[in-house]
């Protein structure tokens, strides 16, 4: 039916129509008071918008990043390379000097054998040349020599 009691027809719907309710203003709890220090304050802001409107409020100091951790000047792999390197360098000198003293003992030796042989040789030498005076052999002077027929007429 309509509002004015005619009957509908029957493929129309009954509209209804609902009014909001208002609903009574909540009674806030008064904020906590937080006593705040002197200095720390922030300082009030005004805002001329474009339109003329002016916004205040206080000014939000940006979040301050964690201070990072101070890096040494020098990593710790570079400081590991550099002492694998000396130590390379005082094995290398070891070498260098193991190498000069092998070197060095190498030469004394082959001195000690070259004289071993000129003493050896010369002590020999001496011998084979004394033995032939010392014994009592006969010595022949051939002046004046006539080989006939492969006989030695003296």
């Amino acid at each position: 039916m309509y509002p004015d009691h005619t009957p509908r027809p029957p493929t129309e719907r009954a509209v209804e129509v609902h009014q909001p309710t208002p609903l009574p203003p909540a009674v806030a709890a008064p904020a906590p008071v937080v006593a705040v220090q002197p200095g720390s304050v922030p300082a009030v802001a005004s805002i001329v918008l474009p339109d003329g409107r002016v916004v205040t409020g206080y000014a939000i100091n940006p979040a301050q990043p964690e201070p990072v951790t101070a890096k040494p000047p020098v990593s710790r792999a570079a400081v590991n390379v550099a002492l694998g390197g000396v130590g390379f360098l005082a094995v290398c000198g070891g070498l260098i000097l193991l190498t000069s003293f092998i070197a060095a003992l190498t030469a004394f030796i082959t001195q000690l054998i070259t004289l071993a042989a000129v003493v050896f040789g010369g002590w020999i030498a001496v011998q084979v040349f004394s033995a032939n005076r010392h014994q009592g052999g006969t010595t022949v002077n051939i002046r004046k020599a006539v080989i006939k027929r492969n006989h030695f007429h003296g």
